[in-house]
């Protein structure tokens, strides 16, 4: 899109490090990208965890799309006041996020918003809550086809919770809900085919559910990694998220996918403590630092590798440490862009080469006003 430098700013003298920056050309880029794997905006349901910025939201809106994927009650407000029109917490409610998710309804009626459940407790708390108030809540069963993270497993058990469901005067059952992480083969034709045979599962158990009687409306499937293919079935929801913004972990993993780096890191080098290291200002409260090293890619520093980190340091071991010098600005892409995004007040926008706003994450706290 832009010349090789595209990620550098001009004049750099007022730009606190570590900043992250973001580039809406690419970030639309991103977003048109999507659409047109999507084919078009009924089946794309984006997931804001990585962004939580209301200018990325208003971005998406912009170009057509109004179904919202989110993980929090803070990121479903957002998506709110953004004026969203189907908003999905894609994080079973517990505790006092129950009625923390029936405040949302109340609070912001032109949004459409449904939630999951995976288990009767649950299912029988909210639709309790729901009869209270004399209403009716847009509730998705949450599978489990392999991540064993949350969700039922696609048996009889789950055929039950969603005859429940179903039959609740004060449910709406929207239909299945599964998100497949833990496929990430580099390899587009396998991973195609250990996401085709994961999905069969799901299938599976909707057929089952129509054999009692039970129309499943609709199917919400995957994230990013899987994106590619759920986008090729028809009448099944896709909702990738890290597409946004993309970064270095997913880029080096899935390059066929065509997404742009959109959101990069300055730090500058603060110190040379002795012959080949130097020590930037990227610490763990900089960038996300639960993968092994490296945690970042680094632009035009190929000669170096990280060899530690601490809350405000990250230490690298450099052949050539004579060629930088104290003071050096130096631009990075995270590995994995989500937490790290969460780790920034605000996002700076870079137009041109200039600093031309600051997006706020907005998201990035539990709460808003909920």
């Amino acid at each position: 899109m832009e010349d090789q430098n595209w990620y550098e700013i001009k004049d750099t003298k007022t730009v606190i490090t570590p900043s992250l920056l973001v580039y809406p050309n690419r970030i639309r880029h991103n977003i048109r990208n999507m659409l047109k794997m999507a084919r078009g905006t009924d089946f794309l349901r984006p997931h804001i965890k990585t962004h939580k910025t209301a200018e990325i939201i208003k971005m998406q809106l912009e170009e057509g799309i109004y179904k919202f994927k989110c993980a929090t009650i803070a990121e479903a407000e957002l998506l709110a006041l953004c004026n969203a029109p189907d908003i999905l917490l894609a994080m079973q409610p517990i505790g006092a996020n129950i009625e923390r998710f029936f405040k949302l309804m109340e609070t912001y009626p032109k949004s459409k918003f449904s939630t999951l459940v995976d288990t009767p407790h649950i299912l029988n708390a909210m639709a309790e809550m729901a009869r209270s108030k004399a209403i009716v809540i847009s509730l998705w069963m949450d599978i489990n086809n392999g991540m064993h993270r949350t969700g039922i497993l696609p048996n009889e058990k789950a055929v039950d919770l969603y005859r429940q469901m179903d039959t609740n005067p004060n449910v709406e059952a929207k239909g299945l809900h599964v998100y497949d992480g833990h496929i990430r083969n580099t390899d587009a034709v396998e991973r195609k085919k250990n996401c085709d045979k994961a999905f069969e599962s799901v299938l599976v158990l909707k057929n089952k559910i129509a054999a009692n009687g039970i129309t499943v409306k609709a199917i919400i499937a995957g994230g990013s990694p899987s994106f590619p293919f759920h986008a090729t079935r028809d009448g099944v929801e896709t909702s990738p998220g890290t597409t946004l913004l993309w970064d270095a972990g997913y880029g080096g993993l899935f390059p066929e996918m065509g997404f742009l780096p959109a959101a990069v890191l300055m730090t500058r080098i603060i110190s040379k403590p002795e012959k080949n290291i130097l020590c930037l200002d990227l610490g763990h409260k900089s960038v996300a630092p639960e993968m092994p090293f490296p945690r970042v890619k680094f632009f035009g520093m190929s000669d170096c590798s990280q060899k530690g980190q601490s809350e405000e340091h990250l230490v690298l071991e450099c052949s050539n440490s004579e060629k930088h010098h104290v003071g050096e600005v130096v631009y990075a892409i995270p590995m994995h862009i989500c937490p790290t995004v969460a780790k920034y007040e605000s996002l700076q926008v870079v137009f041109e080469g200039k600093i031309s706003a600051s997006w706020k994450v907005a998201a990035r706290n539990q709460s808003i006003t909920i």
